[in-house]
């Protein structure tokens, strides 16, 4: 009994605080979403476009936290910290680079990349202004990636909540003056995300800094450990590509059936990455303790804890599912005064609502597998899970179904369909030996 009070304790140390730096990015976009549907269905269809866009170019980097956590919990387990801080600085450097090409290329590129979403018109214009605004908050994105990488793989999951506590905040009053109070409408939401995203990042790049001064760690990178970390992190990139491929080809499916659709759809796309992100606290916790005791060799409390949360992912799923179900008539009206975006919404909110249990399974499950470093099975899954989902997506825009019917559809297929892909995939993976890989890679 003591043993299991350990193991709960062991996780709420590193969840509890997880999720409040989890939510941060969701945050935003919810404050963006709501700031922004006020100023009409157009604003926010844009808004929902870019967002798709913008999530598709960050969630091909977030191995940068997802295989720096691991590295650096391995190597904690280990006992070697010189070697935890080394691969923490170098994901660091890593993600510079990344956030420089690809904060200048989605500038330059960001008129055809919304063009080949299928927007037009005013709905084109925002989405452009949103993007390219976006951009410099990339890059302090990334290094947000890296710099929290290194800190959860420390087992310290409380500084990255303060600095999104802070961040959050900031943002809604950058967002509110910009957008109402010098009226620059879709560009100010992106400018203020971007300032406080930077602001976020900076704390980050002191902490790492001072770690490494502390240990004599050398702040210039290692281009081997950047080869390293870029190695593994292919993997990962090719697990996230499967992921943001579904919603990327949801977008445009449900951009066919108008706009309206369209914005309802960006309303419970950013409702689900909340929702997401705070089921992942269990999967932050996964990927450090799990890659903690693989590096010290115990993979007997390593499966003890793995069992803890999955009971607990899935209970957390059922009990956000519930409370999601019941605000669901209601919840469109914080974001759009438009009662037909309210009302295709709430169809779609319920069906999401259904589908938590599995979501809470799947997200830690994905966390356990992250931090042992079975990146390579979860590409290949991902792919598995990408070519299940895609002809239930065909079969939505075949039948040309549109409003509450087409996007409620379209839901079943995204958060019933595709999740449990995924969950059969990792469950599969899980009852086996093959991840649990140990000692320090």
């Amino acid at each position: 009994m003591e043993s299991r009070k350990g193991h709960a304790r062991e996780i709420l140390r590193l969840a509890v605080p997880a999720f409040g730096a989890l939510v941060a990015e969701p945050l935003f976009l919810l404050a963006d979403s709501a700031i922004v549907g006020h100023l009409g269905v157009a604003q926010l269809a844009g808004v929902g476009l870019a967002s798709a866009v913008l999530h598709t170019a960050v969630g091909l980097m977030v191995f940068l936290a997802y295989s720096t956590t691991p590295a650096v919990a391995r190597a904690i387990g280990d006992g070697q910290l010189g070697k935890a801080l080394a691969a923490g600085r170098d994901g660091v450097w890593l993600a510079l680079l990344l956030g420089v090409g690809l904060a200048v290329a989605g500038f330059v590129a960001a008129e055809p990349l919304i063009g080949l979403m299928g927007a037009e018109g005013e709905v084109q214009a925002f989405a452009v202004d949103y993007l390219r605004w976006s951009m410099p908050g990339l890059v302090a994105m990334l290094l947000i990636f890296a710099g929290t990488g290194v800190l959860r793989g420390l087992q310290d999951t409380r500084t990255p909540l303060v600095v999104a506590t802070a961040g959050f905040g900031l943002n809604i009053v950058l967002n509110l003056w910009l957008v109402y109070g010098l009226g620059w409408s879709v560009t100010g939401s992106a400018v203020g995300t971007s300032v406080a995203q930077w602001a976020m990042a900076a704390v980050y790049l002191v902490m790492v800094r001072r770690n490494a001064v502390r240990h004599g760690v050398s702040l210039l990178p290692s281009w081997r450990g950047i080869r390293s970390m870029t190695r593994v992190g292919s993997w990962l990139m090719l697990r996230t590509l499967s992921l943001r491929a579904a919603i990327l080809v949801t977008v445009l499916v449900v951009t066919a059936q108008g706009a309206v659709n369209l914005a309802a759809h960006q309303l419970a796309m950013t409702i689900f990455s909340f929702l997401a992100f705070a089921l992942d606290a269990l999967a932050i916790a996964a990927q450090a303790l799990i890659g903690k005791e693989l590096g010290a060799s115990n993979a007997g409390k390593a499966r003890l804890l793995t069992g803890t949360m999955i009971r607990w992912g899935t209970g957390f799923g059922v009990a956000t599912g519930l409370l999601l179900a019941a605000v669901a008539p209601w919840a469109g009206a914080l974001f759009t005064s438009d009662q037909q975006v309210q009302s295709v919404l709430a169809v779609a909110l319920w069906i999401l609502a259904a589908g938590q249990p599995i979501a809470g399974y799947v997200f830690v499950l994905d966390g356990v597998l992250i931090g042992a470093g079975d990146a390579k099975y979860l590409a290949l899954a991902g792919l598995v899970n990408l070519a299940v989902y895609a002809p239930l997506l065909a079969a939505v825009a075949i039948s040309g179904a549109g409003g509450a019917a087409g996007l409620g559809w379209l839901w079943a297929a995204f958060a019933v369909g595709y999740m449990a892909a995924r969950a059969v995939t990792l469950g599969v993976r899980a009852r086996s030996d093959r991840w649990m890989v140990l000692g320090s890679a």
